[in-house]
């Protein structure tokens, strides 16, 4: 009995499939995920690239009234990767680039926030109310900025997910920021300054 013992002991035949068997799961795990946000990564590029080639076609005349065949030939270049992938887009014109953003007040205490009753600030869009976004929903006319955004949502690659504490669904963004063509005169406002009474 004693030499059937000292005879186990030393035999190492099969260790490796042991190891292996405790290793692997760990690292399909971790090839999964890398794989996941390598194609994560891809799907972005394909997002921005269709993005920015959308956003030159649409600062055209008359693209103002093609904005959903855009966003869907946007979405057949995601989709011809990224399968049963979902979208919304938004549109937001500015007069100048400069506008993109709060309209500019006074800020008489150094709060950081627009007080309608103390403060005064420049109307950019003409509506005689401060707006944290000036934009005009949609594609805006001759001359006008144009920030155009999409969010995609589309289903992980692997669906493992789960194990490593992630959502089944990918949401990934891209923006871009172009001007339209002088096809036209620019419809001509001057900001004035707008102060409590």
């Amino acid at each position: 009995m004693r030499a059937l013992l000292h005879r186990l002991r030393g035999d190492d035949r099969g260790v490796t499939l042991v190891e292996f068997a405790i290793i692997a799961p760990t690292m399909i795990l971790l090839i999964m995920g890398l794989c996941d946000l390598t194609y994560q990564s891809y799907v972005q590029s394909i997002l921005t690239g269709a993005m920015q080639k959308a956003g030159r076609d649409s600062t055209i005349q008359g693209a103002s009234n093609r904005t959903g065949t855009l966003d869907s030939a946007v979405m057949a270049t995601v989709r011809s990767v990224a399968q049963n992938a979902t979208y919304t887009s938004t549109r937001k014109s500015y007069a100048q680039f400069s506008n993109i953003g709060p309209e500019p007040f006074q800020d008489n205490n150094n709060n950081g926030v627009y007080d309608a009753a103390t403060e005064c600030f420049t109307d950019l869009n003409g509506n005689n109310s401060w707006d944290a976004d000036p934009g005009a929903s949609g594609q805006g006319g001759a001359n006008d900025v144009v920030l155009y955004s999409m969010n995609v949502t589309y289903p992980r690659l692997f669906p493992m997910a789960g194990l490593m504490g992630w959502p089944s669904t990918v949401t990934i963004g891209a923006t871009t920021v172009l001007k339209n063509q002088p096809y036209a005169n620019q419809a001509a406002y001057t900001p004035k300054q707008v102060c409590p009474p």
